[in-house]
């Protein structure tokens, strides 16, 4: 009854809103200022309103300490680390001028961290010890046709050796047996030896499989007369005898087309408590859009992104050991998307939704499915609604995670395309045979979707646009909680601030959520003025922190094993109806795979709490969590941080 009482209390301020605009309309241009401007104001701040809607905010940052922020991770220190690496602004980039921030929103401070190299578009999620693994970034940035001077693309160098692998350093030319052209390589490249073949069968010796190595290389000479326009063979300049002949390099087209961004190979571990980065051992693929997924045996899975050479990883995938710091890569071979949406499922195995956020062709490697890692072995799910628009959508795995569904967010169509869905989809991973189902339909078609896991179990869904980066004014400022328990949406509070491409948004530990980004390519419908990147951090606080009085937590183990228990204090714990450990999350471009709800057992007596962590550990994988308690009334505490080990 003091639900509805608050709806009819909310819906008599919306019709005061009416009245006062239609009184706006005959009283002049003033009157009409003041009902837009200060009565939405006081209606928005009203605590009526705010029980019902929530309430948003801009954070206000010193001039000196606003940033493009790209990447967003909650630490397990309750601070958040933005990252901007060279924040898409190639200024920056040529300067090297790379920034790292860490805000505490507890205490309103914004430090400066050193920055090591242009960590934008890399890839990131949780570990174990509560440090942030970090891979890949930026090495070069595109050139958009009619940028490009000089000639240049792929050259593969093959290496039939079987006795020794080999290193061509920078600058190595190559010249065409055919065109007669020369090319330059940018960067060194080692090419592994051959392998031999033998008939498994007779022994016998058949062939030598050549090494293969991939460089970038670009004519001597700006200018069209220096393009190719077919396949060749490439001699290499400055080889002799035996290794002229087994050394050589196959090139396609070397043309002035557009040349993509460039990944690297570069990984750091950021040290929360020390607050700076240490660098480990490299990837063995140069990544720029990489995912980076935690596995059943607590290796980190990184898979897709451009590598040096500006194309799409050609399926190589590997994974990182937190205990010895070094990257392995796998024998199986499974190609993606960039930033694909990619999580580990209770069996073990990796659910990819089909989500993702950027480059690769349009039919490689789109098809949702469950991915058995260890065996490559690929089962598609079928029924994905919109399939072609899938790009810049959102996944979010739903709480409680124990039930191992999953909402598909909006999306759009491969690349610079102006289609958009509205479509949510919903898939149930437990089912006999899964299948994707509709959800609820969205009022746009909406790209970029922002999508934050709470602790009383609904889903914040904010932002987006409906066009590619913006395109148009086409930025939604609306905001919905989805509620899994009845499959809906609830409209609340407006943003204030557009958010699209490089946006997301990060639950903290106080029960709010930040939003931060947004990179739109114009500021005007008509699209002729540049867009300029959005710098304002966003806090969203819910309707349920404004519902009454939060439970208290307090006390209780720091570290809980998987299986066992822990006790807590809360003078409302009789009133306590749920328990969630959520992992703290990590994101950019649409992709948080580090976001999870897991439902704990718990007994109360008296004035304590006692909880259950599950046993399995690809359900609660290792790490630092936030824990709440939520009462009767939906109203969550503040989170007490908790390790499983």
């Amino acid at each position: 009854m003091k639900h509805q009482a608050g709806r009819r209390r909310a819906r008599r301020l919306a019709i005061g809103t009416v009245v006062v605009l239609a009184l706006a309309g005959t009283n002049g241009p003033w009157l009409y200022r003041f009902g837009t401007g200060k009565y939405h104001q006081y209606l928005l701040d009203q605590p009526e309103y705010k029980a019902e809607n929530g309430r948003w905010e801009i954070v206000d940052f010193p001039d000196e300490y606003r940033q493009n922020t790209i990447h967003a991770a909650l630490l397990r220190t309750g601070k958040v680390l933005l990252v901007a690496g060279s924040g898409n602004n190639q200024d920056n980039f040529d300067a090297k001028k790379f920034d790292t921030r860490i805000w505490d929103p507890v205490n309103g401070t914004v430090k400066k961290v050193p920055t090591p190299t242009d960590l934008f578009c890399s890839g990131h999620t949780q570990l174990a010890d509560g440090r942030l693994l970090i891979a890949g970034g930026t090495k070069r940035y595109e050139k958009l046709k009619g940028d490009v001077t000089k000639a240049g693309g792929l050259m593969v160098v093959h290496n039939e050796n079987p006795d020794a692998p080999i290193t061509l350093p920078a600058g190595t030319e190559f010249t065409g047996k055919e065109n007669g052209r020369t090319f330059v390589s940018k960067d060194p490249v080692l090419v592994p030896r051959a392998k031999k073949v033998f008939d498994p069968a007779t022994g016998a010796f058949l062939r030598n499989d050549p090494g293969i190595g991939r460089i970038y290389v670009e004519a001597q000479r700006s200018g069209a007369e220096y393009e190719t326009g077919t396949q060749d063979n490439y001699r290499v300049r400055g080889l002799t005898g035996a290794q002229a002949e087994n050394t050589y390099g196959i090139a396609e087209k070397l043309a002035l087309d557009k040349k993509d961004f460039q990944g690297i190979r570069d990984s750091y571990e950021f040290d929360p408590v020390a607050e700076k980065y240490i660098k480990v051992d490299p990837m063995h693929e140069a990544r720029w859009y990489p995912t980076l997924t935690t596995l059943s045996d607590g290796r980190v899975l990184s898979v897709s992104g451009l590598d040096d050479i500006g194309q799409l990883v050609p399926g190589k995938n590997e994974v990182y050991d937190p205990e010895t710091k070094k990257w392995s890569s796998l024998d199986t071979v499974r190609q993606f998307p960039t930033y694909p949406a990619l999580f580990l499922m209770q069996n073990g195995k990796v659910f990819y939704s089909g989500s993702n956020a950027g480059y690769g062709p349009h039919d490689v490697g789109r098809d949702p499915g469950v991915w058995d890692v260890a065996t490559n072995e690929f089962t598609k799910v079928s029924g994905l609604s919109d399939p072609h628009l899938m790009e810049t959508s959102g996944t979010v795995l739903l709480p409680p995670a124990q039930d191992e569904k999953y909402l598909v967010i909006g999306g759009g169509g491969v690349g610079e395309s102006t289609l958009s869905s509205k479509r949510t989809r919903l898939v149930d991973l437990k089912a006999g045979e899964p299948r994707f189902t509709a959800g609820p339909s969205l009022e746009k078609g909406t790209r970029y979707p922002q999508a934050s896991v709470l602790p009383d179990d609904t889903v914040l869904v904010s932002g987006g646009s409906e066009d590619y980066r913006g395109r148009g004014d086409s930025n939604i400022r609306q905001a919905r909680l989805y509620d899994p328990a009845t499959n809906g949406f609830r409209r609340v509070a407006d943003p204030l601030v557009g958010r699209n491409y490089h946006s997301g948004s990060i639950l903290l530990p106080d029960g709010r959520v930040m939003f931060f980004g947004s990179d739109s390519l114009f500021a005007d419908k008509a699209n002729t003025e540049p867009g300029k990147f959005e710098q304002r951090i966003e806090i969203y606080t819910p309707p349920y922190l404004y519902g009454g009085e939060r439970p208290d937590l307090s006390g209780g183990p720091r570290t809980i094993p998987r299986g066992r228990s822990g006790t807590f204090t809360s003078k409302a714990a009789a009133s306590i109806e749920k328990v969630r450990l959520i992992r703290p999350s990590a994101s950019t471009h649409v992709t948080d795979v580090d976001q999870r709800s897991v439902a704990l057992d718990f007994e109360v007596l008296g004035d304590q709490v006692s909880v259950t962590v599950p046993g399995n550990r690809n359900l609660v994988q290792p790490g630092w969590y936030m824990m709440f308690v939520t009462d009767k009334a939906g109203v969550p505490s503040k989170a007490r941080w908790v390790r499983v080990p």
